[in-house]
């Protein structure tokens, strides 16, 4: 047989392989480019990390006696220790294109969705300066308005603020005073819910977080005693 033909054969035998390898690696390149462009990250509120924090918040608010709010839970650890996995046993062939190329998509995925923002990295029990000064001042503000919710005068409504319920109880020369108190009162619970929001950066959750505090904020209004408002506007007595 001829030199010739020799490598006409044997660039036939390896056509195949080299041919799969290449349409392999055009495949995963443009998967890349399609996750590079088209990759949505959905991000879920945590109802129920929220309505945890609340809990901690009005408790602090209120003089509770529930762990100080803002104390982040430690994180958990991951249980499965590196090289704890059975090696390969073509470990000692080198890596395959194919596992480069999967190795490269992680890579690219974790630049275009972060492990904390894909998985929500959300921590409603957050704890900032700010945050902390607005917990202070309602917690003193809220030793003046005890009385006002232990009579009925004052009362939880349903979109997480304090409303006056009946003041013809109330002095016409505490009136005033009153009022003033609610105003401050409700423009820091509006100020917390925002702060929360903004320091796991997510702004758009503002609406969702006061939902979480106004029911927990019924939730406990039940268990003293309190006036709340429901959804139809009516104001009744837990």
């Amino acid at each position: 047989m001829r030199p010739s033909t020799l490598f006409q054969a044997a660039s036939s035998a390896r056509s195949p392989t080299a041919g799969s390898q290449k349409a392999r690696a055009v495949l995963a390149a443009m998967t890349l480019g399609l996750l590079a462009g088209c990759v949505t990250v959905n991000v879920y509120f945590p109802a129920a990390e929220a309505q945890r924090a609340a809990d901690k918040i009005i408790n602090a608010v209120t003089g509770g006696t529930a762990p100080a709010p803002g104390t982040p839970a430690e994180p958990a650890k991951p249980q499965t220790a590196p090289g704890t996995q059975p090696p390969s046993s073509r470990a000692s062939t080198g890596p395959r294109p194919e596992s480069m190329l999967a190795s490269a998509a992680i890579h690219v995925l974790d630049a275009l969705i972060p492990p904390a923002q894909a998985a929500g990295g959300a921590n409603l029990n957050i704890s900032t300066p700010q945050i902390r000064a607005i917990i202070a001042d309602m917690h003193q503000r809220f030793q003046h308005l005890k009385p006002y919710f232990q009579a009925g005068v004052v009362g939880v409504t349903e979109d997480g603020t304090i409303a006056v319920r009946d003041q013809s109880t109330v002095p016409l020369m505490q009136r005033a005073t009153l009022a003033q108190l609610v105003a401050q009162q409700n423009q820091d619970l509006s100020q917390l819910y925002t702060q929360i929001a903004l320091a796991n950066g997510h702004p758009e959750w503002v609406s969702d977080i006061r939902s979480a505090f106004a029911q927990r904020w019924i939730a406990h209004a039940r268990q003293t005693g309190w006036y709340y408002r429901d959804g139809q506007g009516n104001w009744v007595k837990g």
